[in-house]
């Protein structure tokens, strides 16, 4: 019986937390077409999000791009089939990793500084005295957030793109030995605008995770420090977890045959 009770409280556990935050993205979209708005809130979030994450970004879907080169030359050579070592960077950069790489490390860097945040504020009563002023925190706090998290990922992505497939490219021309040429001229070929469009779609639905999630867990946070680090932990677990989890979708809605 315990054993049956323990599933059954897993279950209402999670159940309950499903209306919590459909009733949090709820007001999040009434907040969305309600005056008044913060502008000032949602540019500071626009440079937290977008400018502050570019090395990690940039560093991470570099270093991607010329490991990726490297492992598919070693792959291919054993078939003779080089030449497809440009194809294989360009379509793994745009379509997977660059969206997917950017939303973990956007997930580790600002979903856990927002929860971390916001949680401080819930814990240290700053949210209620928000609602004291007549300052909806919903609107104040999180709409700019989720807007920053939904707008800067798939521009963040955009700039992994070229810096993923030029780490290809270095790799390539200065270490494999490709002619240049050639090597651009296969990238351009096989590139199509649907493998960019699929991976610029992945990277706002992740970016709206990541942003939704550490608003969501650091608003609900409950027990002072300690309920301010596990709501850090769990923003980043649970949007590292729905990122994989949609990834699958949308590639399965763009890709499936």
């Amino acid at each position: 019986m315990g054993f049956v009770q323990a599933i059954g409280r897993a279950f209402l556990t999670l159940l309950s937390t499903i209306g919590r935050l459909v009733i949090f993205v709820s007001a999040i979209a009434a907040s969305l077409v309600q005056p008044p708005f913060y502008p000032r809130q949602l540019g500071r979030q626009l440079v937290q999000i977008g400018y502050y994450s570019l090395p990690v970004v940039g560093l991470t879907t570099l270093f991607t791009g010329m490991v990726l080169a490297l492992q598919s030359y070693t792959g291919f050579a054993r078939f003779n089939a080089e030449s497809a070592v440009a194809t294989v960077v360009v379509l793994s950069i745009t379509r997977e990793l660059a969206p997917v790489l950017a939303g973990l490390m956007v997930a580790g860097r600002i979903g856990a500084a927002m929860a971390a945040e916001i949680g401080t504020m819930r814990v240290t009563e700053q949210i209620d005295a928000l609602t004291t002023l007549s300052t909806d925190p919903i609107r104040y706090l999180v709409l700019p957030r989720v807007l920053a998290g939904l707008l800067m990922l798939p521009l963040l992505v955009v700039v992994g793109d070229i810096i993923g497939v030029f780490g290809g490219f270095l790799i390539a021309v200065y270490r494999l030995d490709f002619n240049a040429a050639n090597y651009l001229q296969a990238t351009l070929e096989y590139l199509e605008p649907i493998d960019v469009i699929s991976g610029l779609v992945k990277a706002a639905t992740f970016g709206f995770l990541v942003s939704l999630m550490g608003c969501f867990h650091g608003f609900n946070s409950r027990g002072g420090a300690q309920g301010v680090g596990a709501a850090t932990t769990g923003a980043v677990v649970s949007a590292s977890i729905l990122i994989l989890i949609c990834n699958y979708i949308i590639t399965q809605l763009f890709f499936a045959r």
